[in-house]
């Protein structure tokens, strides 16, 4: 048997910790609960506004409003159910910040008005990141490889991962990213990615894994992270491993 260190696969909670406890995605409440649970990171959605404000929302609609079209004083008319207003990407940021243990993995979203908003968007986030002394925390992510070449020449030594599944591990290497972060099943569809992506260095998340079988099948593979809407049953899998 090798001697090599084991890793251990950590826990990213997909849009904070939100499933079990019914809370709203990408609320301050849903990461405030995956910073209690202990996720590694926990992962969120930001869009920009047509005032360039960055906000934390999965969908370009946030109860019926268009985010990329309005301003941020009009996504304040409607709140979430728990109460909340949508979180600006600065307001999420500091939340965060009152820690240390739970990385911030920063998703960038492309913008539906195109490349050149999605480009702002990049340029904002790392302004804002730098601004706020967060460099430490964060981690970007993004399905755009133009974004992800910008936030990599923007903030050199921040750890950049891309979306999207259809570049190999090899280009990503050499464009200067820290890994990939595809879905299962790009994975299932390329065997040997996991792999090659180890031995070029480069860190493989995985998203978004809900079922026992595909957290054991990756934990198998031994990828760096896993990205999952179940952060607690998937920390329960990894401790049972342990024990």
């Amino acid at each position: 048997a090798s001697t090599a260190q084991v890793k251990r696969t950590q826990v990213i909670a997909h849009r904070g910790a939100w499933k079990a406890d019914q809370l709203p995605q990408n609320s301050i409440a849903s990461l405030r609960r995956a910073i209690e649970l202990g996720c590694a990171g926990s992962e969120f959605d930001v869009q920009l506004t047509k005032d360039d404000v960055l906000v934390v929302n999965h969908d370009n609609e946030y109860y019926g409003i268009d985010i990329s079209t309005a301003t941020y004083a009009e996504l304040l008319t409607k709140k979430h159910p728990n109460g909340e207003s949508i979180p600006t990407a600065e307001e999420y940021l500091r939340e965060g910040m009152k820690q240390k243990k739970t990385k911030l993995i920063y998703e960038l979203k492309t913008s539906k008005l195109g490349k050149e908003r999605t480009l702002r968007s990049a340029d904002l986030a790392v302004q804002l990141v730098k601004k706020l002394g967060a460099e430490k925390l964060v981690e970007y992510i993004a399905f755009d490889y133009d974004a992800c070449k910008r936030l990599v020449e923007l903030a050199p030594n921040a750890k950049v991962y891309y979306l999207n599944g259809d570049k190999n591990p090899a280009e990503v290497k050499k464009d200067g990213l820290y890994g990939l972060d595809y879905h299962f099943n790009v994975f299932k569809k390329n065997p040997t990615w996991i792999k090659e992506a180890h031995d070029l260095g480069l860190a493989v998340n995985v998203w978004t894994v809900n079922t026992e079988e595909e957290m054991n099948n990756l934990l198998r593979q031994q990828v760096e992270f896993i990205t999952t809407d179940e952060p607690a049953l998937l920390l329960n899998i990894i401790q049972h491993k342990k024990d």
